[in-house]
């Protein structure tokens, strides 16, 4: 069973729904919210929409026909939704009530969120920005830039001069197309960036970017305090438990396939669905190691195709009731250059407008190559809220 808030105020995903669910086009208002509950048993459903009709308000149910699952939504605003969550735990099934006025919760309080993470205390009132260092041969943008140890040192350091909240170290390009490398390498590449930094600057938290549990558990040995795997653990079942073992954050990252053929025409019936079901599912294995300090980033570019990407930037907030801060990276990104048709070169001025409505719509982090770009946004929207 997976629960979603929806936010219908976006016509098109309203007349989505509204097929799906033959509801009449005279409910559409702005503003409108809706309550999903996917994969019921058959005698839930039919007991959770009687109550919900029993108190007036209209519940939608759909199954496909070779299934015994049902779908059900209800509409209204989040007061609406809340009341009768309430009406579920009371007169219906306890758990599915409990269940259902937590994903309101975490919809309702998704800006009060706060995590420690080494000695800064990150409130989720705001935005942060997360710095770009690719210690690679070949990644899409920067491929060679940091190769060099002392070279990576110095851009992370400057990174950080320049107001940078994290910076992510990566050893391994995961670009569309992209070969893996061994571990051995990676640990050779990432290593003695995280050594130098946080020898220069102690005070500096590092993210990891890595799919590897051997280069994850080096890296938090030296003080990194972060890991960002584009793999969601699929690749090394370990890596979930390092980051339990040393207790650091992580970073749950949505991606099609691999990077070698994560571009090879993705398709999906419906893009934000299957990603927040994916990551709903993903939070439930993580929580139960006890680890809390959770990211979700539903994977721009990672399989996607450009009008994919541009449905997930604008539904953001649909993930909003996993409970857990969104951390997006467009940075740069093809979809920009293929929208535009500009060169990686030329797009810094794109990513940022881009970055700009992703926090408007409740990113909490930006993975940016441009950090005073980043700055700069996050301080001007801080500001607005």
């Amino acid at each position: 069973m997976i629960l979603q808030i929806i936010n219908l105020s976006h016509k098109e995903v309203f007349k989505k729904y509204s097929i799906l669910y033959n509801i009449y086009r005279d409910v559409y208002r702005y503003g409108l919210l809706a309550m999903e509950i996917r994969s019921l048993p058959k005698k839930l459903a039919n007991t959770t929409q009687k109550i919900i009709l029993s108190n007036g308000e209209i519940c939608y149910k759909y199954s496909r026909l070779d299934s015994e699952q049902f779908n059900i939504l209800f509409t209204g605003s989040l007061s609406d939704l809340f009341n009768l969550s309430r009406k579920i735990l009371t007169n219906g099934d306890e758990e599915l009530g409990y269940q259902l006025l937590n994903c309101i919760n975490n919809y309702e309080k998704y800006d009060d969120k706060s995590y420690k993470i080494g000695e800064k205390l990150f409130s989720f009132n705001k935005a942060y920005v997360m710095g770009i260092l690719n210690v690679t041969k070949d990644s899409f943008s920067d491929g060679g830039k940091n190769y060099n140890k002392n070279d990576a040192i110095n851009y992370a350091l400057k990174m950080i001069e320049n107001g940078a909240d994290v910076i992510d170290i990566g050893g391994e390009s995961t670009r569309p197309g992209a070969e893996g490398i061994s571990v051995k390498e990676e640990i050779e590449r990432i290593i003695p960036v995280v050594k130098g930094v946080i020898n220069k600057n102690p005070n500096s938290i590092i993210s990891i970017d890595t799919t590897k549990s051997k280069v994850a558990e080096l890296a938090l040995q030296e003080g990194a305090k972060i890991i960002n795997d584009v793999n969601a653990f699929k690749k090394d079942p370990e890596l979930i438990k390092v980051v339990k073992k040393y207790n650091a954050s992580y970073i749950l990252m949505h991606m099609k396939g691999t990077p070698k053929n994560m571009q090879d025409n993705p398709t999906y019936n419906d893009v934000v669905k299957e990603i927040y079901d994916f990551l709903f599912n993903k939070i439930k294995e993580i929580k139960k190691l006890g680890i809390n300090n959770i990211f979700i980033d539903p994977g721009i570019g990672f399989g996607k195709k450009v009008e994919d990407n541009f449905q997930l930037l604008k539904r953001l907030e649909d993930f909003k009731s996993l409970g857990h801060p969104l951390l997006v990276g467009v940075s740069r990104k093809s979809f920009i250059g293929k929208t535009l048709d500009i060169d990686v070169d030329k797009r810094d001025t794109a990513s940022a407008i881009v970055e700009a409505l992703a926090i408007k719509n409740g990113t909490k982090i930006i993975r940016t190559h441009n950090v005073e770009n980043g700055v700069q946004i996050c301080k001007l929207l801080n500001n607005l809220n």
